[in-house]
């Protein structure tokens, strides 16, 4: 799945005002973004993902065009079949772990699932071993359970390309290493295209088959087929 954007965008106002250039490909299944915060990898995936509109340039994600200004193509963020997960996972509290997933496939309340929506919200939990927390709330789970709950809303609707903000920092040292092995099971059980941002060199050791390397409002560099983090 070749993913292809080119574009800026500028958000804020004044001295407030943010401009970021991204520009970059590949074919890759594993793309790392990689830099401090504050750069402009957010910005990335989210225009990817059709929560932010460029103003200029064009985004592609295999043969689907997902923006062009040129064109005047923006197709809607549900059409765009991503999978976004949120840095602090972005669960709704009140709901349990079984109707969080559901929300993938049905975005408006009150959820109502069909038979058929129960078997694809138990089939997805019992291939992430989440199954037996369906009644469960998200604040009696660990950070590992909430992440892969997360990840099961995200997957269950069969993205071209899962996209993760950051998607260890919620958790603690310790943690962090078993659910960073978890996660690269997970992918590549699924086999799903991935573009994570991250400013930890673990992530790019293990996840950067290209690793994009950004400065403040523009991507610096893009490197492919990266195995070790680059040296200072």
């Amino acid at each position: 799945m070749k993913i292809d954007l080119d574009f800026s965008m500028t958000v804020g106002r004044g001295d407030q005002a943010f401009t970021l250039q991204a520009r970059f490909e590949s074919s890759q299944d594993r793309i790392v973004l990689f830099g401090p915060s504050g750069v402009g990898k957010t910005m990335t995936i989210q225009a990817i993902a059709g929560l932010l509109r460029p103003d200029r340039g064009h985004v592609r994600l295999g043969e689907r065009v997902l923006f062009d200004h040129r064109l005047g193509i923006d197709v809607p963020a549900r059409e765009r079949r991503v999978g976004y997960v949120f840095q602090d996972y972005a669960l709704f509290p009140h709901l349990s772990v079984a109707r969080n997933i559901a929300f993938g496939l049905l975005p408006t309340l009150p959820m109502r699932m069909s038979s058929v929506h129960q078997r694809q919200v138990a089939d997805i939990m019992k291939a992430l071993d989440i199954d037996g927390l369906q009644e469960r709330l998200p604040r009696s789970l660990s950070g590992g359970q909430r992440q892969r709950v997360a990840l099961a809303r995200a997957l269950i609707r069969e993205p071209e390309v899962l996209l993760l903000d950051e998607p260890f920092s919620a958790l603690d040292v310790v943690l962090r290493g078993r659910v960073r092995a978890e996660l690269d099971a997970i992918q590549r059980r699924f086999g799903v295209p991935m573009v994570m941002i991250s400013h930890d060199l673990d992530d790019v050791r293990l996840f950067a088959d290209t690793l994009v390397l950004y400065e403040p409002g523009r991507v610096a560099s893009v490197a492919q087929g990266i195995n070790s983090p680059p040296t200072a």
